[in-house]
């Protein structure tokens, strides 16, 4: 296998990689392997050295990963400044924090001394995707390495560069050689990496296609694993919402990394009685946003990362339109090079149609009109995942009714999803399962072991 960076603003190839050589491979298992050996014996006080000199190298840095990001997979480079901005904070955060979250936890048992403890499990494999080269794996990466594992790198082949560069990062900063590495590998020399038994662990983020042929692999060969999978999360706006601020919220959540985010918007549902002046507004700031290249500073939609992508994205939405939807702005294929798709809103959307059943992974949204809140709830958890969702409504404690109510791993309430190194990070049904993030994430890839001492 040969991996390609291709730019997706011009279509042109910019580096080819070669595959991992069997006998690298070999060596990068042993090498990980040893290194865990080493590594878990640290202090979190020897831990937190090389973590935090890796957070500074990426605020020092962040400008060149941005390019590097918006040649491999068009992130607008102010989206990609702020990316590795965030790669930074979860690096300290857990430098921070690791110690006291994985403390010994005494119980009162019938011992003189009974304890829980969290011992690391060794080398996981990280499978990740394009969409947030860098966040997706440090979010991983950090927690996992604190906690003191080692982590193996397979990465999205059409961003090896910034994989790469993350590599990089960790050597600089100064953590042992090998414990953390970059694979350039095919899916079929993956899944024998995820059957070697030097792998302890493994974490993907990716379609809920790809989590299911991992779980299967890792399962089969008794490996843990979490699953940041698809989503098609909920916005729902109420008829006491402030409608402005919906809006304008609705379509930076719709259009963030030019619509390709698990936790982005994708299904605006909006009560009757507010409807039409959402819609107005809703379609006004989707048209307002700047699309172009992504090395041009003010960008703030770049391209669809692959032609494939961007191919599947406009059958999604033609098909929704042959089955009713009404398409109020853009549905249509730029001319020119790249693979850029223009932000677009579909009303009228209904259940068995792409836009509200599959994951629509592009710059476009779909609005749906409910009667009341109980039928926006119905609709909301009318789908296969369950990742986020938003609620906008003038009564908080209305929406945090509403928030017991929604089948997904998180709520916000008069607020954009997203992630937070604070806070647990994960879905539900096909959204996947496990957690990333806070304690909860350090805690994924521990042995959570028992102590107990007798008199």
């Amino acid at each position: 296998m040969t991996a390609a960076s291709i730019n997706p603003a011009t279509g042109a190839t910019l580096e080819t990689f070669a595959e991992t050589t069997p006998a690298a491979l070999e060596r990068i298992l042993d090498q990980a392997l040893a290194a865990y050996q080493s590594w878990r014996r640290c202090s979190y006080a020897q831990r937190a050295k090389p973590m935090r000199e890796a957070g500074r190298l990426l605020r020092k840095r962040k400008t060149d990963h941005a390019r590097t990001m918006a040649l491999e997979m068009g992130k607008p480079l102010k989206q990609g400044e702020a990316e590795a901005e965030k790669c930074a904070w979860v690096c300290d955060y857990y430098a921070e924090h690791a110690e006291w979250f994985l403390a010994d936890q005494p119980r009162e048992t019938d011992a003189s001394k009974a304890f829980v403890r969290f011992d690391p499990i060794g080398p996981v494999l990280a499978i990740m995707p394009w969409n947030f080269p860098f966040w997706q794996v440090f979010r991983f990466a950090a927690p996992a390495v604190m906690a003191g594992n080692a982590g193996l790198l397979k990465h999205a082949p059409n961003v090896t560069r910034c994989a790469l560069e993350i590599e990089a990062i960790f050597h600089e900063a100064g953590f042992p050689e090998g414990l953390f590495r970059t694979l350039i590998l095919s899916n079929e020399a993956a899944a024998a990496v995820i059957a070697d038994p030097r792998v302890r662990a493994v974490t993907l983020t990716g379609s809920d296609r790809a989590g299911s042929q991992v779980a299967e692999q890792a399962g089969r060969h008794l490996k843990k694993t979490v699953l940041e999978l698809g989503g098609s999360d909920p916005f729902i706006v109420l008829e006491d919402a402030d409608l402005e601020q919906a809006a304008r919220t609705a379509a930076e959540a719709r259009l963030l990394n030019s619509g390709q985010s698990c936790i982005a918007a994708k299904r605006f549902i909006v009560a009757e009685p507010v409807a039409e002046r959402f819609l107005d507004a809703f379609v006004a700031a989707m048209r307002a946003r700047r699309m172009g290249d992504p090395l041009a500073p003010d960008t703030q939609i770049g391209p669809q990362a692959r032609h494939d992508l961007r191919a599947n994205l406009h059958r999604q939405v033609e098909e929704s339109v042959r089955r009713g939807a009404r398409l109020l702005l853009g549905g249509t294929l730029p001319e020119g090079p790249g693979f850029f798709y223009a932000p677009t809103v579909l009303a009228a959307v209904e259940q068995g149609m792409p836009a509200f059943d599959e994951e629509v992974f592009g710059p476009v949204a779909a609005v749906i009109r409910v009667k009341d809140e109980a039928q926006a709830v119905r609709v909301a958890n009318a789908s296969r995942y369950g990742l986020g969702a938003a609620v906008w409504t003038g009564d908080t404690a209305r929406g945090e009714r509403l928030a017991r109510e929604l089948e997904v791993g998180s709520v916000f309430v008069n607020g954009l999803v997203k992630s937070d190194p604070r806070l647990p990070f994960g879905g539900i049904k096909h959204s996947g399962y496990g957690r990333e993030l806070s304690e909860y994430g350090l805690k994924e890839f521990v042995n959570v072991k028992t102590v107990w001492l007798g008199s």
